[in-house]
């Protein structure tokens, strides 16, 4: 009864929007979300209560994407849509009563990832009004190391175990899932890759208090036809933690949401580092005994 909820396409993209309808002091804020679901599942109708809950509580324009599914819509479909219907709004934010300068992205699990590609992608735009904040909900962030200490924390966890996720990253990309225990093991990283992002994804950078019973793997058999059956995995859209400084210290405010339960743990904080490092301001909250 709070809310005015339209369903439109933005440039194509099924969207959801959600109005407040009592009239504002002013212009108001625009909230882009992107649901989560590694591209394979997940809706706008998944994520209607969330939606609904921002749009109320914060007296928000929140419009809620509609990317279409891998493996129907094969990758990179779904970023390509989530930049289509940022961009859209972000141009025709005024119809909608929205400050074109306060609009923010917002995405949980791969939902997180597009909200980071999208930042990412817009950093050097001039043509369009800058992304004001992002908000990344324990967010996959890369693709690099599959054995971080939270990934061995919860490797084996219900909803999403670290062989489920490797499993779900290769059916949105549309590969053979037979490369998953390779995968798993790191054995679709060359040593050059491994040197060259050790200054951002290394189990020392993650704070001793989350390293409790953590165990060095032991190195895996680099594997180049693994390697070229999988190079998607190191592009930015699907690994946003391998961006370069030069985009990285362009980006928004943000805020990032990590869970103790939570296989992703570790991407968040990595991120956070790396946009610290980068003069970010990050805002972070972590929910010790939450789950993914």
């Amino acid at each position: 009864s709070q809310l005015l909820i339209k369903d439109l396409h933005f440039d194509g993209v099924p969207v959801r929007i959600y109005l407040p309808k009592e009239a504002p002091a002013g212009k108001r804020r625009g909230v882009v979300f992107f649901h989560g679901g590694c591209g394979i599942f997940g809706s706008i109708k998944s994520h209607e209560r969330i939606c609904r809950y921002i749009a109320r509580n914060s007296d928000s324009v929140v419009v809620s994407v509609g990317y279409h599914l891998s493996p129907e819509h094969q990758y990179p479909a779904q970023t390509l849509e989530c930049l289509s219907a940022t961009v859209h709004f972000l141009r025709s934010a005024d119809t909608y009563g929205v400050d074109p300068s306060r609009v923010l992205v917002c995405g949980d699990s791969a939902g997180g990832t597009y909200a980071t590609s999208v930042c990412q992608e817009l950093v050097h735009r001039t043509d369009l009004p800058k992304i004001r904040a992002q908000l990344l909900i324990y967010p996959f962030l890369q693709a690099l190391s599959f054995n971080l200490p939270s990934y061995q924390k919860n490797a084996a966890m219900a909803f999403l175990s670290r062989e489920r996720l490797v499993h779900y990253i290769l059916k949105y990309l549309g590969k053979d899932c037979s490369l998953k225990e390779p995968i798993l093991a790191g054995s679709h990283v060359p040593e050059s890759m491994t040197v060259k992002y050790r200054k951002w994804i290394n189990p020392d950078l993650i704070p001793e208090v989350f390293k409790r019973g953590y165990k060095p793997p032991s190195p895996a058999a680099f594997s180049p036809r693994v390697h070229e059956e999988v190079k998607e995995l190191f592009e930015s859209s699907v690994s946003p933690l391998l961006a370069e400084d030069a985009v990285l210290c362009h980006l928004p405010d943000t805020c990032i949401v990590t869970c103790g339960h939570d296989l992703l743990r570790d991407d968040g904080l990595l991120y956070k580092k790396r946009l610290e490092d980068n003069n970010v301001r990050v805002t972070w909250h972590h929910v010790e005994k939450g789950f993914h």
